[in-house]
């Protein structure tokens, strides 16, 4: 009988296992009738790995979706840096627009009017952010129409477009008249009267941020300036470069030219607050969710303790017929580490698909909760992001087998030291 378990173990190969000790480990996952109490807390640890992997796959990708969202949209209307005179007004701005278009790096720049102001339909009173664009910036918008059309928007033709959000405040539709307050109007004897403008809705646009389609007014330059009655002046000039994470370098050598004149701001400085609080929240989220993982790991390792005492005289037996301590240790790992590693790819086929139905999984909760989970108010988008990082699912992957493997040691160790003297003496 020796000789036979001999010839069934193999040759000893250290990171193999031999068909003897893959039957046992088999044979050990997939506990008989009698063992149900063994297989249940097998299960139980197998889906608490599960469970740890997919929140924190849900997680990390949800948080890297907002962070790239947010950059996306915020660069995509703002540009990567602006250039903005001390008082708000640049006056030799086509000679610094020249300037600043010939700064290596620096792919585009545009003059641009930015002014808060107020708007008056039917009665209703809203705080508008009006921008003043060339053609080449309008059209950027031509995606993000959801009605009329952005071609209609020419100067001298009294057209704005407005954001969706504002268009369903004030209740206005394409082709409604709009009446935009300027209250740095024209001085008279009376006083300064407020500047009041009528504009027809040529567009309603889209951008995904709630802030911006809640607020916005495009209009041509032309239209902006005379609104404001600045003239030919801007206030501040709007630049994209070929490297967004390297704008403040490429950006160096304008803003030492024009110190004392202008300040130049990139999107990083300018939404530096939103960011940084959005890295903190990504680091504590990681850092709380990954202690489920290790609760997951401990589960491991008290399902193995239960295996080794149920299996305390199979152990003795399989030594006394020519396993060798080796051959236990690697068994009782296999088995722990493939719990941990079924529990991981489970998770991560799980966390797939929750992010992929997101959307769906969202208003099912609301609708049985009666609470709005994802407000645009609060949360910036209309809509729920989700980016993986793949170094990120690598690293969670990593997380869990190394700690289903650490799990794994104790009972293994233990249960190659099991003396089969002892146990079998009283048998």
């Amino acid at each position: 009988m020796r000789r036979k378990f001999q010839q069934f173990r193999g040759p000893a190969i250290s990171l193999f296992l031999s068909p003897f000790e893959r039957m046992i480990a088999r044979r050990y996952l997939l506990p008989g009738r009698g063992e149900a109490f063994i297989a249940l807390v097998a299960s139980i640890s197998i889906g608490v790995v599960m469970l740890s992997v997919a929140m924190l796959v849900i997680v990390m990708s949800v948080m890297n979706g907002f962070r790239a969202e947010l950059i996306d949209k915020i660069v995509g209307i703002n540009g990567h840096a602006i250039v903005q005179a001390y008082g708000g007004r640049l006056d030799n701005w086509q000679q610094i627009l020249k300037e600043v278009e010939a700064t290596p790096g620096v792919t585009e720049a545009s003059p641009l009017i930015e002014q808060p102001l107020m708007l008056t339909y039917n009665g209703r009173v809203e705080g508008v952010l009006v921008r003043g664009e060339t053609p080449k910036q309008i059209a950027q918008l031509k995606d993000k129409v959801v009605g009329g059309d952005l071609s209609a928007l020419r100067p001298d033709a009294g057209t704005v477009a407005i954001g969706a959000r504002l268009a369903e405040n004030i209740g206005a539709r394409v082709g409604d008249t709009i009446t935009i307050v300027n209250p740095a109007g024209r001085s008279t004897p009376f006083g300064t009267v407020p500047r009041q403008v009528g504009y027809q809705v040529a567009a309603i646009f889209e951008v995904g941020l709630y802030d911006y389609d809640n607020s916005f007014v495009v209009m041509p330059m032309q239209d902006a300036q005379t609104l404001l009655l600045i003239g030919d002046k801007v206030q501040m000039i709007e630049v994209k470069t070929n490297d967004a994470d390297n704008v403040g370098e490429i950006m160096a050598p304008v803003a030492k030219k024009l110190q004392g004149q202008a300040v130049v701001a990139d999107w990083k400085s300018i939404n530096s607050s939103i960011f940084e609080a959005l890295q903190v929240e990504r680091v504590a989220m990681f850092f709380a969710l990954s202690f489920m993982v290790l609760v997951a790991a401990f589960n491991i390792l008290s399902s193995l303790v239960m295996l080794v005492r149920a299996k305390t005289r199979d152990i003795a037996i399989m030594r006394t017929m020519g396993a060798t301590r080796k051959s236990l240790l690697k068994i009782f790992v296999t088995t722990g580490f493939t719990v941990g590693a079924i529990g991981t790819v489970a998770g991560l086929i799980f966390g797939f698909v929750v992010l992929y139905f997101r959307e769906s999984i969202v208003r099912v909760i609301g609708f049985v909760t009666g609470q709005n989970l994802w407000d645009p108010q609060v949360r910036f988008l209309s809509t729920l992001p989700s980016r993986t990082d793949p170094w990120e699912i690598f690293g969670i992957v990593a997380l869990a087998l190394i700690l289903s493997f650490l799990a794994t040691l104790y009972p293994a160790f233990k249960a190659s030291s099991t003396d089969p003297v002892q146990v079998l003496r009283y048998e």
